[in-house]
């Protein structure tokens, strides 16, 4: 995996080019290697031997509190002295000024390591979310010591009878004090302070004994005077909620705050990591007496959901990652048992006296190759979004415009497509080795649990599907979409131009043909669904799935044309720029022809999915 990610990293995106932006000047090339072989050497020593262990051995519930195993400690303190946590933040916060994109290359090693182990994201992202929206203060007092690994972070959405319909959350957050005193309940110097009372579950990492102290950042409804809860989305609010008080909270300073770790769930997949159940103002430990967990606002009054997707969208790129390793995990464990593992005769040879490995056999390289096509490109696609991340966030206005809007487009994609077709590589990877695959003798069955909860992490397909196209395709007269149909008909174009042809590889004309005729076809489907938008949202998930492959095939062809310009310059290996062309013309043969599949339902203005009624099903 080193050897794609330093290929995407340098030959691709060119991230030695970020070291001539202020933010990134004391960094070289040779500072992102030091960084990746330290994580790759703490991934290799603290978190894979271990990979089966906090698997077998689950988070323990006991007496109120969650107990991990001590390989958990101990990977979780490696994680901490390395700077990670505030890699890509500020120096005052203690980072490394870390472009995004190599940060998250680092973190893909320790996830393909142990996922269940490196589930560090949502701290960063947490005290992230604070640096962004937060007071002075709660960035000073919550997010400084997250960086600093001394507490962790949370995010708290779901509710046991909402799931994803945040609109239903009746978690309810009332003032603490009298908030018609107006400056004397404000005086607080973290912030309007409330007392909140609900349940929160699915709630990643809300309890255990891994730092001091949890942060929780929790949506919740400020009730109106006749003590309703506004209806909707739009009501909703974030408050900061700590498992313990600040010193910083005056009187209530190192009270347990009125939070109680109701159960955990137990889980398919992401074992080492505890998926809790939480009561807020229950009042299993009252502050001052009174239940009811105090809490901080964050931001405006109502304006919780617009803050908390600032830390969903980090997490849903980050679930993206964590697919894409697990998918490269299984890949790489299936090619070595494939490399290995004698059986049968090659095709056309079958009078050999010796069994053959079975990579030798064409439906074998057929798997090996999906594994290949889907975990490189789903780890490309990760990366790029990384990459337009910095962009954002460093680069000249006229840079950074089109770059966000990039990011805002592709973002449900680099959640969806990498936690389908990852997993998929992971049940491939399970084929590979035959009945051996289902067994817990090898680590394939361990990978494709661990990566079926990513399909549900951080909004599910659907979800991703609405965003898609609901919001994003169209928004802003659709000019998101035509930056990026720009830059796939520039690619086709480059390799159209393209004299020679790849040879055995396939063709490079014929591949931006077909990637071209893809974008005409998407964009059919577009107005099509513009047309009919509620009839096209019916078909949104088939939407999400053809616009995914159309991405992946024009990533595929990026990295095709990068591995041809590298490897005539010496710059990578001869093999691995042979790999990424085959797998190319993997995807082009197999894959980009199933995305007009997908698209037909919407050109069609197919209604089957409306017209069938519930109780025929």
């Amino acid at each position: 995996m080193r050897d794609t990610l330093d290929f995407l990293l340098h030959d691709w995106l060119g991230c030695q080019q970020l070291c001539s932006r202020e933010r990134f000047s004391e960094h070289s090339r040779e500072t992102f290697a030091q960084v990746l072989d330290t994580c790759e050497r703490i991934a290799r020593e603290r978190y894979a031997p271990f990979n089966r262990l906090v698997d077998e051995h689950e988070p323990r519930f006991e007496q109120g509190r969650v107990v991990l195993p001590q390989a958990t400690h101990e990977a979780w303190q490696a994680y901490v002295q390395s700077g990670m946590l505030a890699a890509a933040q500020d120096a005052e916060y203690g980072g490394l000024q870390l472009p995004c994109v190599v940060e998250s290359a680092a973190n893909a090693l320790f996830a393909k390591a142990s996922v269940g182990i490196s589930a560090s994201m949502l701290t960063t992202a947490n005290a992230r979310l604070l640096l962004a929206h937060g007071s002075a203060a709660q960035r000073e007092v919550f997010a400084r010591r997250e960086f600093a690994g001394e507490w962790a972070g949370t995010m708290c959405l779901s509710e046991p009878q909402a799931g994803s319909g945040l609109g239903d959350i009746v978690t309810r957050a009332l003032p603490d004090g009298d908030a018609a005193a107006g400056p004397a309940w404000d005086a607080d110097p973290l912030g309007p302070r409330y007392r909140l009372f609900g349940t929160k579950m699915w709630i990643s990492a809300g309890e255990h004994d891994l730092t001091s102290n949890i942060v929780h950042l929790v949506l919740a409804k400020i009730p109106d005077q006749q003590g309703r809860l506004p209806p909707g989305t739009k009501g909703i609010s974030l408050f900061v909620v700590p498992k313990w008080l600040p010193p910083e909270a005056g009187a209530h300073a190192g009270s347990r705050n009125d939070i109680v770790l109701a159960g955990l769930n137990h889980k398919l997949g992401w074992r080492g990591t505890p998926n809790t159940l939480l009561n807020f103002g229950e009042g299993g430990h009252p502050v001052d007496g009174r239940a009811g967990a105090v809490g901080w606002r964050v931001g405006a009054a109502g304006e919780g959901l617009r803050c908390m997707f600032h830390m969903m969208n980090e997490a849903r790129i980050a679930v993206g990652m964590a697919a894409a390793a697990l998918g490269m995990a299984g890949y790489e464990a299936s090619l070595d048992y494939a490399r290995q593992r004698r059986q049968g005769r090659a095709s056309g040879r079958p009078h050999e006296a010796q069994p053959v490995p079975i990579v030798e056999h064409a439906d074998v390289r057929r798997m090996l190759l999906a594994q290949k096509a889907y975990a490189e490109g789903a780890l490309a696609l990760s990366l790029y979004c990384a990459r337009l991340v910095d962009d954002a966030n460093t680069a000249a206005a006229d840079e950074a415009r089109p770059a966000q809007a990039l990011l805002d487009l592709l973002t449900p994609v680099a959640k969806s497509w990498p936690s389908q077709w990852c997993l998929e590589a992971n049940s491939l990877a399970i084929q590979v080795h035959g009945g051996y695959g289902y067994t817990r003798d090898f680590p394939v069955e361990q990978y494709w649990r661990d990566n079926r909860l990513n399909m549900i992490h951080e909004g599910t397909h659907g979800i991703q599907a609405l965003d898609l196209l609901g919001r994003k395709v169209l928004q802003d007269q659709g000019v998101a979409l035509r930056l990026l149909l720009e830059r796939m008909h520039e690619t086709a174009a480059r390799a159209a131009a393209l004299s020679d042809s790849a040879g055995a590889q396939g063709s490079w004309q014929a591949w931006s043909k077909a990637l071209q005729q893809a974008c005409a076809v998407l964009v059919d489907a577009v107005q099509a669904a513009g047309r009919e938008p509620a009839l096209a949202l019916d078909n949104a998930t088939a939407f999400l799935q053809g616009f995914g492959h159309v991405v992946l095939a024009w990533i595929w062809l990026e990295l095709a044309l990068c591995a041809r310009a590298a490897a005539s310059g010496g710059g990578v290996p001869p093999a691995l720029a042979a790999g990424k062309l085959a797998a190319c013309r993997y995807f082009f043969a197999y894959e980009l022809p199933l995305a007009q599949a997908w698209l037909q339902p919407l050109l069609l203005g197919d209604s089957v999915l409306r017209d069938t009624a519930p109780q025929v099903l």
